[in-house]
Formats: structure tokens, sequence, C-alpha cells
């Protein structure tokens, strides 16, 4: 009854799509040989740098986030090569066996789905590859299905003291313009990120930044493959070459607005409004867990995505809420990806274009639904939400 009227998705990507970019897109196909489409693919790429926080190359795929990783790793890893991945839930998992099926040799370390990478097991690892077997470690800022935040500048550090040649990559999908990052600041080779989360554009785009060491790794390589090389993507002498074909022309313009959205606030308040509506649904759910089974992924706030909340709850408990409010209220929350048993979990996404009204609404909606599954669960969520948000 209550869910007519405009839905509201609350996964963790895609994201809302801003009004501003869906007007851009909503125009006729443009001309792909001259003209302004080539003027505005041009102006993404110094943004795209800025918002990385490097001043390394970029390469941009008509790809969504595993053809990134695929991207990155084609660029630098042969069939035969050794890479090392550090597993905080499915996603750096998933880069594994990408990375597997290209032939690679795949070692994991695995810190389990409720705790951030121990930095020290890493430089043990590398430590002990003495013949420098490893040509990569696979990292993840952000594991979407878990909300694990990673510390990459600390990874960076331990791979150093270990005194290992290792590139360092990294996956920022869910984190790009939500959680602080910035790439050369923390030491990251290859950095790799998609269009739909909190670049706020449909999906389709995928981008791979790479600095000078992964590029002499490049060209280390007996071949790379003509569509995922980096090198005439990166430094294009026609224009045809920015994505070896046809340009996708509406995303071009859809990004090039969500671009402006982001430098008219201003990047550091991107990072606080995501900071500080993260931290209003960590309260409400603190107060929920109080009287019942609800609780947060992870218990320490610094290891937790300022993009999205992983929630468990008693099996049953989190499907249940999902269905309710998706059919009863118009919100959709995320599935327990990954998670055992996935029925027990729901991600809230909070990236890219989102405010005030919209997490208190999406908070007031799964009161409503605890209250109508009878779920059992602490008071005062909201007032402890809103007290954040006006303590800011």
């Amino acid at each position: 009854m209550f869910a007519n009227g405009r839905s509201y998705l609350a996964i963790p990507g895609p994201s809302v799509m801003p009004d501003r970019v869906l007007r851009a897109m909503n125009r006729a196909a443009p001309n792909i040989y001259v003209g302004e489409l080539h003027e505005v693919t041009r102006s993404l790429v110094p943004d795209l740098k800025r918002l990385a926080g490097t001043t390394g190359d970029l390469a941009i795929y008509i790809a969504n986030g595993h053809g990134t990783w695929e991207a990155a790793l084609a660029n630098v890893v042969a069939e035969g090569d050794t890479v090392l991945v550090l597993a905080t839930g499915r996603f750096c998992i998933g880069w594994g066996e990408m990375a597997a099926g290209l032939g690679a040799r795949v070692e994991t370390l695995d810190f389990g789905q409720a705790a951030p990478v121990d930095q020290a097991r890493v430089e043990e690892a590398l430590r002990a590859d003495t013949a420098h077997r490893i040509k990569a470690v696979l990292s993840v800022h952000v594991d979407t299905s878990t909300g694990v935040r990673n510390d990459i500048a600390a990874l960076r550090a331990a791979i150093d003291r270990a005194g290992h040649p290792a590139l360092l990559m990294c996956d920022t999908i869910a984190s790009l313009g939500c959680d602080r990052y910035a790439m050369d600041e923390c030491g990251a080779d290859v950095t790799v990120a998609a269009s739909q989360k909190g670049l706020m554009t449909p999906p389709g785009l995928g981008f791979v930044w790479f600095n000078e060491k992964a590029d002499r790794v490049r060209g280390a390589m007996a071949r790379v493959s003509r569509y995922w090389d980096w090198r005439p993507r990166a430094n294009p002498t026609e224009y045809w070459m920015h994505f070896d074909g046809t340009a996708p022309t509406h995303h071009v313009y859809g990004l090039r607005a969500a671009l402006d959205m982001i430098a008219e606030e201003g990047l550091e308040a991107v990072w606080a409004r995501h900071d500080g509506l993260a931290r209003a649904v960590w309260a409400a759910c603190g107060a929920w867990g109080q009287g019942g089974p609800l609780r947060l992924n992870l218990p320490d706030p610094a290891a937790r995505s300022r993009a999205i909340t992983s929630i468990g709850m008693a099996p049953g408990q989190g499907d249940a809420l999902r269905a309710y409010l998706e059919q009863r209220l118009g919100v959709t929350l995320g599935i327990g990806l990954g998670r055992d048993p996935a029925s027990a979990w729901f991600r809230i996404g909070h990236m890219g274009h989102v405010n005030a009204h919209m997490v208190l609404g999406v908070l007031a909606a799964i009161e409503t639904g605890l209250r109508a599954l009878d779920i059992p669960h602490g008071a005062g969520a909201l007032d402890a939400a809103s007290a954040v948000l006006a303590a800011s």
C-alpha cells in the first residue's frame, strides 16, 4: 500500500542517478568523428586524475568493475605469474579468480569478513617470498560485500618494509568519491574503479589509473591484449583510441555532469557528507542492536566504509526485512552478498547522490519493517541518527 510513488534504491551500487546526470544523457546521438564529444571526453581525464589523487596515467574502458579487474591484470600479469590476494570479502576473492582465469598462480591471505587486512601478515608473506615470485598484491579499498575499509597506505608501508618489488593494485570501485582516497599518497601502483557508485553514472564505464612503475612492468610483458592495452588509451593519437572503437557517447556526457557536481560541492565536502551520513546509519544500528539481534558487521568504526554498511540479524530476518521494505514501502536494500547464511544479512548503500533526508528515510523504513515483522530491536534509532547529523 505504501510503496506507490517514487521507489528508492538503497543498494550499494548502482547508486541513485542524479536528475542532472540523466538530463545530460537524454540527447540524440552525437557526431563521434569531430566536435563537442571530443572536447568533453578529453575534459574527463584531468578531473578523474584529481578525483583519484594521482599524477599518473588513466585508461578508460567500456566495462563494468569486473572489466577493469581484467584490464589491469592483462597489462601486468602473464600466464604463470603469481599474485597475492588480500581477502576481506567476496570482491578481492573475485579479482583473484579473474587472475586465475588468465593463467596466474593465486595465493590468498584471507582475513575473514569482519576485519581489515593485517599488515603484519602481509609483510611476513612478502618477506618469505625471497625469490620475488609474487608480481602483484591485489587489494580492495572497500569490499562491497562486507563494508570493510582497508588502509592502503599502511599496506604500502608493509610492502616497503618487506623490501618486495610487487605492484600494489587497489580496487576502489565501491569507495572512489565516497571514502577518502588518494592513489599517490597511498602508494598504490594501479587503481581501478567504475562509474556506477560514487561517480553517480550508469554502469558501463571503467577506469584504470597506473604509475610509471606499473607501466614499466607493462613494457616487459611479452604481449598484452589489444583491447585491454592501457598505453594507447592513456596516450591516444586519434580520438577513437580513447575507447579502442566507438565511444560510449551518452556515458561521456553523464559522467561529465557527475564530475561537475563533485567539483561544485568540493571533494573534501563530498567526503565529509559521506562520513556524516555513514555515522548516522551506524548510530541507528547501534540503537536497534541494544534490544535485538541486529548488528553491524564491523565493530571498529575505523574499519567501516563510508559508502556501504553491512548488517546482520538472525537467519531469515534479513531476507524478510528486505522483502517487506521493497514490497510494502518502496525501498530496496542490498542482499547479503557472499554471506553465510545470506538470509541473515542486508546492506545499505549510502554512496554518491545521497543526502540527509534520503538516508533518514531509509532508516525510518527499516524501523517500520522491524516493527511490522516483530523483529526485536532497541528504541531511539532515529533519534540517534538525527543527533549525529545535527551535531555535524
